[in-house]
C-alpha cells in the first residue's frame, strides 16, 4: 500500500516538476515596464537573465547516429559542433566513453588522454583538467584548462619535468610546496602514461 502511494506521488511530482535547466519564457511584467517608462522614457527597460537564455533543445525520439562535440579551452576552440562517433574522456572516476544517446552527465576531468573517434580516425589530446557536460540531445561540451595533441608532446621534456617535480616533492617543507609539487608529479605522470600507453 505504502509503495503504491509513494510511486503515485513520485510520478505526479515528476510530471509537474521543472528541471533547473528548463528555460521558461519570461512573462513581461507590464506594471514594471509601465513604471520604468514613466521614470525613464528614453531608456529601454533592463533585461533579466532569462531573456538571454535559449530554450533547451528537444530530446530526440530516436537514437542519433552521431555525437556533436564542442571542445573548448579558455583561449581557443578545438572542436565546434563537430559530429563524431565517440569520445573517451579521462574522468576522475575513470575513463568514460561517450556515445550518441548517452545519459545526461556532468563529470570532472583529470589529467589524461581525451580521444575523439571519427570512423577509423582517432585524434588524441592530452588534457590537464576540466569538465564534460553531456546533454540529452547527444551534445557533449568539453571544457578544459589546457589541451595539446599527444603527437606534439616531447617525451624528453616530460621525463625531465617528472624528475624535477619528484625532487621538489621530496624536498618540500610547506603544505603549499607539497601541493604544487604533487600536482606537477600527477600531470607529468599522466603525460608519461599518455606517451607510453
Amino acid at each position: 500500500m505504502f509503495r503504491r502511494a509513494t510511486s503515485t506521488f513520485l510520478s505526479r511530482a515528476a510530471a509537474t516538476r521543472r528541471f533547473s535547466t528548463d528555460v521558461a519564457t519570461p512573462a513581461a511584467d507590464s506594471a514594471f515596464v509601465e513604471a520604468w517608462k514613466k521614470v525613464s522614457p528614453n531608456l529601454d527597460p533592463p533585461k533579466t537573465p532569462f531573456e538571454f537564455l535559449k530554450p533547451r533543445p528537444p530530446v530526440p525520439t530516436t537514437l542519433p547516429t552521431k555525437l556533436t562535440v564542442n571542445f573548448v579551452l579558455p583561449y581557443s576552440s578545438q572542436l565546434a559542433a563537430k559530429e563524431v562517433d565517440m569520445v573517451i574522456v579521462p574522468a576522475t572516476t575513470g575513463q568514460m566513453g561517450v556515445l550518441p544517446g548517452h545519459v545526461p552527465t556532468i563529470a570532472e576531468l583529470k589529467p589524461g588522454v581525451l580521444s575523439v573517434h571519427e570512423g577509423n580516425d582517432t585524434t588524441k589530446y592530452f588534457v590537464s583538467s576540466g569538465f564534460v557536460f553531456i546533454h540529452a540531445n547527444s551534445v557533449a561540451d568539453i571544457i578544459t584548462v589546457e589541451a595539446v595533441p599527444v603527437d606534439q608532446i616531447d617525451a624528453s621534456l616530460v621525463q625531465k619535468g617528472l624528475q624535477e617535480f619528484t625532487q621538489k616533492l621530496n624536498s618540500a617543507s610547506t603544505d603549499l610546496e607539497k601541493a604544487e609539487a604533487q600536482i606537477g608529479v600527477d600531470v607529468h605522470s599522466a603525460l608519461n602514461s599518455a606517451l607510453t600507453g
